[in-house]
């Protein structure tokens, strides 16, 4: 928790309060060392606790979304819109961040924002912007997107971000176009 706290303090005065700043378990605490763990990071001004126990213990996150004040979020790890369901019937969350690829595509995606509005849980994404970028200007609790440029250096036109905002890019599909010489100074021969 030491370690935890110092991390925190020092990106925090990196960049500053009024940036918001999330911290991410990737599922490696217990439902026990979660909750002692919320109660200190409570203090601490966070955005969100991200995946703080095992992905699929819904009921687990539940608790710890009960005591925490600070939100968690999980869905990254959600295989299927059911997933997201049995969150939503515990309260496993106050962010839900579904991945593209796990969620079953673009219909899993739109079943999981349909499954998400009437609750009004906000959506943010897990990784992929370029696709998500399109399935968040759809769904009708859009939050956040997690933008990792992962593909940008071999795309002919990589996603674009103004003034904090994403730009969906507007042409056919998903808009994704290689840079095939780009692409080319990564092959391994």
């Amino acid at each position: 928790m030491e370690a935890d706290l110092e991390i925190i303090r020092v990106v925090r005065g990196l960049i500053g309060d009024d940036a918001s700043l999330a911290v991410d378990y990737n599922q490696s605490l217990s439902v026990t060392g979660a909750l002692e763990r919320v109660r200190i990071l409570d203090e601490e001004g966070l955005y969100w606790i991200e995946e703080p126990t095992r992905a699929d213990d819904f009921t687990g996150h539940a608790r710890i979304a009960e005591e925490a004040r600070t939100p968690i979020c999980i869905g990254e790890n959600w295989w299927g819109p059911h997933d997201l369901q049995k969150s939503l019937e515990v309260g496993a969350c106050d962010y839900g961040m579904p991945d593209a690829m796990k969620i079953g595509g673009v219909t899993g995606w739109v079943r999981a924002a349909a499954l998400a509005e009437p609750s009004g849980l906000p959506l943010t994404s897990h990784v992929f912007p370029e696709v998500s970028a399109h399935l968040l200007a759809a769904s009708p609790t859009a939050h956040r997107l997690e933008y990792l440029d992962h593909a940008g250096p071999i795309l002919e036109k990589p996603i674009r971000i103004e003034e904090g905002q994403v730009c969906v890019p507007e042409g056919p599909g998903i808009g994704i176009e290689w840079d095939e010489r780009a692409v080319e100074r990564f092959l391994i021969g």
